[in-house]
């Protein structure tokens, strides 16, 4: 590239840098000129706030200390085969529901320099996972009543979060045209076609931007717990290249 290109370059970038101060722009993200001085570089980020449609939640028996392996075995199978029946009974299927750890294993104590067996520990999870995500408080509870000690990971999530990225990629074009048409305009400047699109996709994590409906649990006397699903960002920040005429 000769000196006067180069030259032509640095001062397109600055009067760039200078009308997203003086416009106070806050976008696009970020703005580059190429180094052909033909093209103009725009970042547009689009989002969608989705309420999740699907719940898990792991419920399950952890016994400790127990004097044999049987009789850890035993404690275990008998609340594991109580929790699946409780759990089926609220409408869940088989496909609903997944055991994910069942273990035993020897507890030692260290006396006298040496390791004593001091009993046994036991453990048995059950991973349920259902797009009635108001079903989450009544599971608890009939969990718990089934003999479970363990309740965790409880999610709220977006079983297809595909089925949103197209929304989120016609927001983020929206957005990259709507800034481009701007800087091009406050540089005295003519944009032709896009030349190149590249997307970029991030499907966020729950968040408490939008509060769901809560689920309270009912029975056992205590009131039970309320459940709020938030929503999930689905994210799309598309850059677009344009010619400049």
């Amino acid at each position: 590239m000769n000196t006067k290109s180069i030259t032509l370059t640095g001062l397109i970038i600055v009067v760039i840098l200078f009308c997203i101060k003086f416009f106070d722009i806050s976008y696009p993200l970020r703005v580059t000129v190429a180094n052909t001085s033909n093209e103009l570089a725009v970042v547009g980020e689009g989002k969608v706030d989705v309420v999740p449609d699907t719940a898990s939640i792991d419920v399950g028996i952890t016994v400790n200390n127990l004097n044999t392996a049987e009789e850890a075995k035993t404690q275990i199978d008998l609340t594991n085969n109580k929790l699946v029946a409780s759990l089926k009974k609220l409408g869940l299927s088989s496909k609903d529901i997944k055991t994910t750890n069942y273990s035993i294993n020897p507890n030692y104590t260290y006396e006298n320099n040496k390791n004593t067996l001091s009993g046994y520990d036991g453990n048995a999870t059950i991973t349920v996972k259902t797009q009635n995500t108001q079903l989450i408080p009544s599971i608890i509870e009939e969990a718990t009543k089934a003999g479970a000690n363990q309740i965790n990971n409880t999610q709220f999530t977006v079983n297809e979060p595909e089925k949103y990225r197209e929304t989120a990629r016609e927001n983020a074009i929206k957005n990259a045209k709507d800034q481009a048409e701007k800087l091009a305009k406050s540089l005295g400047i003519q944009l032709g076609k896009v030349t190149n699109v590249v997307e970029s996709i991030n499907d966020g994590s729950p968040t408490p931007l939008y509060s769901a409906k809560g689920f309270p649990v009912t029975g056992g006397g205590g009131g039970g717990a309320t459940l709020e699903s938030g929503s999930q960002t689905i994210t799309s920040v598309v850059t677009l290249y344009f010619e400049k005429r």
